[in-house]
């Protein structure tokens, strides 16, 4: 039975470990790529910056002391409870960070673990989920169907001038883009949802209803949120994939004009050598 309890406690490191590289890499090239492309100049995309930032923290810094504070490492409660803020202060930045997202799409369409022994079930339920994770997915879900609504129905317009042709052409780049960020909301609902469920059923209902394990998966879907995005920028959203592509094409540039380099330099030494030598 111990070693069944320690091959799953590996595994489940592993995981852990697995997508916190996804976090760290995948979100560090979306940073790089909006920051040195000219796309980062419009509102939207600091926002998607800001919610990269908040996932590469993820990854470096609250999956790690997650795993710590999981019992690999003995801690004091008050070091368990600090490492836990940390990390659902990183995970609510996310959430914080779409909520705004939400809110300038809304505006650019109508203006051109093992915390339970330390942190309260009660917050995890009330405060949390309810306050800080549900109540913004609402008013981003809201939101979002108020945009389709009604570019929708200014779509459905058939364009009598030129200034009706530009604004509907307007319109479908910002449904589309709408569209690709409400899929990253869409994610990171269906990521965070049954953790939090698992809590709502551990608060009312108590401890023997939910498994140990089912929580473990939990926690790695939810972590799993933040390795997710970069690949939905990359699919999804035109601009950043451009970006992505532009960046590996610097990248490419630059490793040949250094490979290049290196073999005028080996030449000119061959030449030397036999200079010398004659």
């Amino acid at each position: 039975m111990e070693s069944t309890v320690a091959v799953g406690a590996v595994i489940y490191t592993l995981f852990e470990v697995l997508i916190a590289v996804g976090c760290c890499l995948g979100n560090m090239l979306v940073i790089l790529a909006l920051w040195t492309s000219k796309i980062i100049q419009q509102p939207t995309f600091y926002l998607v910056v800001s919610l990269a930032v908040a996932d590469f923290m993820v990854g470096c810094v609250a999956i790690p002391l997650a795993v710590v504070v999981d019992g690999r490492v003995k801690t004091s409660f008050y070091s368990c409870l600090f490492i836990n803020c940390v990390g659902m202060l990183l995970t609510l930045v996310s959430a914080l960070s779409l909520a705004a997202t939400a809110v300038d799409r809304f505006l650019r369409v109508y203006v051109p673990l093992r915390f339970i022994d330390v942190i309260p079930m009660s917050y995890l339920v009330y405060f949390r989920f309810f306050v800080c994770s549900l109540i913004p997915m609402l008013v981003m879900t809201v939101l979002y169907g108020h945009i389709f609504w009604t570019i929708r129905g200014n779509l459905r317009e058939k364009p009598g001038n030129g200034a009706q042709e530009q604004s509907q052409i307007y319109l479908k780049k910002e449904k589309q883009l709408a569209g690709s960020l409400f899929l990253v909301l869409a994610l990171f609902a269906l990521s965070w949802l049954p953790l939090h469920i698992m809590n709502c059923i551990l608060h009312f209902g108590g401890p023997d209803y939910i498994p140990v394990k089912a929580f473990y998966v939990g926690i790695l879907f939810s972590h799993a949120n933040s390795a997710v995005n970069p690949l939905v920028y990359a699919f999804k959203i035109e601009k950043i994939k451009t970006a992505y592509l532009k960046l590996w094409s610097r990248f490419v540039a630059c490793g040949e004009e250094i490979r290049g380099s290196q073999t005028t330099q080996s030449i000119d030494n061959n030449l030397d050598r036999v200079a010398n030598n004659e």
